[in-house]
């Protein structure tokens, strides 16, 4: 039931007037100046659509019943594996099998994964007095399955979403510190281990990190094992990766090694968002984008398209926005009385924030290009419908919070 008093109106405000921005954004990006005038794609009114589609399930969300809600979080998940492992019976797309076509509509299963993992998580872990074994036991199995298959289609990108989803709902868990770091750490040794005197460096920083934390020398000595095995599989890790994916890496270190390949994308942007200065060229006047150099500009490069035709300026308004919003998120899980809904809630608040992070990051250079879409803001309907899901969860745990204690 939505009791409008205590319904979060400013989360939802914000998630209104972004979906808004990213129609104006998608129109511009998907509008060509000719020598006619404007020759204009409809993708903005497919977007619309999507909206008052995504709308319409947010207010369906509100008014389930919270038993039978959290009945379905079990199902939910297991359909959502279903999905994963049909969509690799699925024809190939663009060399990965990512889709299910259904009637003009291609639906992402991992999109929705990431929902119903967080919220299988949550639920699992987010019990009173859970050993610490049990919680990294209970994280691990939930987020393997999805990981596992999500990888096979293959999606390197987001994969680590869902490690990113993990490592920071166990950040909030009762799991100590030494378990986050014997997590995390891996990941270090393996960008660190191409150089053998940077991945010292690193071990003696995280010893001495360790260290002030208090733990056993037989706990540190542990970490540092597992780190330096990982870093001898780190060549094996490399080899097993796929020749687009290698490229995307070396390319984001050094793009002008194939400018015309691999590297085009992230060059394009970075001429697109450069070429903005301040202000901008002004609303439908970026050369890149009508000049059709900027590849993917409503959808994974949409950022782009907002920093040449609206600079620095508009670039910062939309940094805002998204500051704002997340801040109203991150500030709302105090408010919760159940561990549960703590946890989902935090789930929800680093899947995006990361997202956010890595589109905006490839936009301008400073992360590889992973085809990740700009959360509200980039077309396409299945991530649309799937971040608008997690608002709407957010805001019915925020909503009945008084009368479930």
């Amino acid at each position: 039931m939505i009791r409008l008093k205590q319904f979060d109106w400013v989360i939802f405000s914000f998630l209104l007037l972004i979906m808004l921005i990213g129609v104006v954004a998608i129109y511009t990006a998907s509008t060509t100046k000719t020598e006619q005038g404007f020759d204009v794609k409809n993708y903005y009114i497919k977007q619309i659509v999507w909206i008052f589609l995504s709308l319409i399930v947010l207010a369906v969300i509100q008014i389930i019943p919270k038993p039978i809600f959290e009945v379905l979080i079990i199902p939910s998940y297991l359909f959502s594996l279903i999905l994963l492992g049909l969509v690799l019976l699925a024809p190939e797309i663009n060399g990965s099998h990512r889709w299910i076509a259904l009637k003009g509509f291609n639906l992402q299963p991992s999109e929705l994964a990431k929902i119903t993992t967080i919220m299988m998580l949550a639920k699992f872990i987010g019990k009173n007095n859970l050993q610490e074994y049990n919680i990294l036991l209970r994280a691990i199995l939930i987020i393997s399955p999805p990981v596992f298959m999500i990888l096979l289609e293959p999606d390197l990108g987001t994969s680590v979403i869902f490690f990113v989803i993990m490592l920071s709902m166990l950040a909030f868990s009762d799991l100590p510190f030494f378990y986050i770091i014997l997590i995390a750490s891996p990941v270090f040794s393996i960008i660190t281990s191409f150089s053998i005197i940077i991945f010292i460096v690193y071990i003696l920083i995280l010893i001495f990190v360790l260290y002030k934390s208090k733990l056993s020398n037989i706990a540190i000595g542990f970490v540092v094992a597992i780190n330096a095995f990982i870093a001898v599989l780190t060549p094996l890790i490399w080899n097993g990766l796929k020749t687009y994916q290698q490229n995307r890496i070396l390319t984001f270190l050094d793009p002008m090694r194939d400018p015309f390949g691999a590297g085009y994308h992230i060059i394009q942007s970075k001429i697109a968002i450069g070429s903005g200065g301040i202000t901008g060229k002004g609303w439908l006047l970026g050369t890149q984008k009508n000049l059709n150099f900027l590849p993917e500009h409503h959808t994974d490069f949409i950022f782009s398209v907002i920093g040449e035709e609206f600079g620095f300026l508009g670039c910062t308004f939309i940094l805002t926005l998204y500051f704002l919003f997340l801040i109203q998120i991150a500030k709302s899980v105090s408010l919760l009385n159940h561990l549960e809904e703590r946890y989902t809630v935090i789930g929800f608040l680093a899947y995006l924030t990361f997202q956010l992070y890595v589109n905006i990051g490839m936009n301008i250079g400073i992360v590889p290009a992973t085809g990740i879409p700009l959360p509200f803001i980039s077309y396409g309907g299945s991530s649309l419908l799937v971040n608008v899901i997690s608002i709407a969860i957010i805001l019915k745990y925020l909503n009945e919070r008084s009368v479930f204690k």
